[in-house]
């Protein structure tokens, strides 16, 4: 058998030897172009969107509230209950299936350019970048000792950091709460304790997330950096350096002819790797770390705009692509393989049935429970009686009055509950006492049916029950 020695370890090396990697902090630097303007574009549509939707009004209330304690989510002209969590679950195969269909066309698109934490990243950096100024400005004020005129700058940039913070922990609230409401509380400090706790909460991971984690995040948070491996192949889009044509790399005149000098396309100028959000340089092939912003695209081709060479060398191709050289319509014909084309057919047809049954969504839920208190009796003249209490939904925004009525036994009438008046967008219970003719029915448990009808027709539910009749 082996033996393995053990090296001892001195306390100076154990001391300074660290069980994780220390971060290196990175200062993006600004960039210009196509994909940055593509990107500010997913900013400003996105936070409209959430900044926005709390504040508009459907009729006499908020279009988009997830009302918890009445068990209500109102979703414009859409009034569901709990009952209806399958339209979740259906938005929420669609958003997977999504993602599957982005990665496998091209790659993390959805973190480059949608992701929240890319978002919220990119309107840090620029509320960074506006107080405190460019990359090398801000790596002078890093290296400058605390002074007046650092503190001043550092205080302005987390003050406004804290306000974009707080604004959108008291949006995502205002999701959940009426935010007309909680903007009145806002000036009296009259919270209630659930509002206060996730305002702050949700403030506080914004504000932790985009202004200090960043980057990290992406590389060490996020489970799909790890799994998005699995999605992609060898015809996926995605970000990519141009071997073939950069290397060999080095700094050359701006007129100078590179093939004289033996040189590729690249200059080495190493912006490519000062505007990447994670830090990565991109000329050493597909990392983990890169989140598809395409900000190195932009660059380089900014570089190859002023030396006069055609751009691309950094763009979305694909790795067969590279190894063979091939460009626009087979490139093209590639990336729509069957894989990618049964994606989209899936997530089209799930989209068209969901959205297909959410118009044709009957606006009334019924939910049917037996009284265990009296589960058979005979009632006055002689006539047996089952008593239920059906629980009414009304999903419209009218007040309704419904008819009840059942059948399946002969002689089955409803002694009483056959009516009731529910307000708009509520539920209410009602008892209902069914009674046959003794001895007209078999002992046992009888199947039956209830039918509830909106008065004046529309609405209208079936939902089955049992009948018991004692031996």
């Amino acid at each position: 058998m082996k033996v393995i020695p053990i090296i001892p370890v001195t306390a100076a090396e154990e001391g300074g030897r660290s069980l994780y990697e220390a971060r290196r902090k990175i200062h993006p630097r600004d960039v210009t172009g196509v994909f940055a303007r593509w990107r500010w574009a997913f900013v400003w549509i996105t936070q409209i969107v959430f900044y926005g939707l709390p504040w508009l009004q459907w009729g006499e209330r908020q279009a988009v509230l997830f009302d918890l304690a009445a068990r209500r989510f109102y979703l414009f002209g859409y009034v569901l209950y709990p009952q209806d969590f399958i339209y979740l679950t259906g938005l929420l195969v669609i958003s997977a299936l999504s993602l599957f269909l982005f990665t496998a066309v091209a790659g993390r698109l959805w973190c480059g350019f949608a992701c929240p934490q890319t978002v919220y990243t990119e309107m840090f950096m620029w509320i960074e970048r506006r107080i405190e100024g460019d990359r090398n400005a801000r790596l002078k004020l890093d290296a400058a000792p605390l002074g007046a005129s650092k503190l001043l700058r550092r205080v302005a940039k987390h003050a406004a950091w804290g306000a974009v913070a707080m604004w959108t922990g008291f949006t995502f609230v205002g999701y959940f709460t009426p935010v007309q409401t909680l903007w009145a509380e806002a000036f009296t400090l009259s919270f209630g304790p659930w509002e206060w706790f996730w305002v702050n909460f949700y403030a506080l991971a914004t504000y932790g997330n985009a202004g200090f984690l960043r980057e990290q995040v992406c590389k060490y948070m996020c489970p799909y950096a790890r799994f998005q491996s699995a999605m992609f192949d060898r015809d996926t889009l995605i970000v990519s350096y141009d071997m073939a044509r950069g290397d060999p790399r080095g700094s050359r005149p701006r007129k100078a002819d590179p093939a004289l000098l033996g040189l590729g396309s690249c200059v080495d100028c190493n912006l490519c790797v000062h505007v990447c959000p994670t830090g990565i340089d991109i000329r050493d092939g597909l990392q983990y770390e890169c989140i598809g912003c395409a900000a190195c695209v932009d660059v380089c081709d900014g570089v190859m705009d002023k030396m006069g060479y055609a751009r691309g060398l950094i763009r979305f191709t694909t790795q067969n692509a590279l190894d063979n050289g091939w460009r626009g319509s087979q490139l093209l014909r590639r990336v729509l393989r069957p894989r990618v084309l049964a994606y989209a057919g899936v997530l089209l047809a799930l989209a068209f049935g969901l959205a297909l049954s959410l118009a044709l969504r009957t606006p009334l839920k019924v939910d049917v429970v037996r009284d265990r208190g009296a589960l058979a009796r005979i009632a006055a003249g002689g006539k047996l009686e089952n008593v239920y209490r059906l629980q009414v939904m009304n999903a419209t925004e009218e007040a309704q009055r419904y008819l009840v009525s059942a059948d399946g036994l002969e002689g089955l009438v409803v002694a009483a509950g056959g009516e009731v008046l529910v307000g708009p967008a509520q539920s209410r219970w009602v008892a209902v006492r069914l009674q046959v003719p003794y001895g007209t029915a078999a002992a046992g448990s009888l199947p039956i049916h209830f039918d509830i009808e909106a008065r004046g027709g529309g609405a209208h539910v079936r939902e089955k029950s049992v009948f018991l009749v004692p031996r």
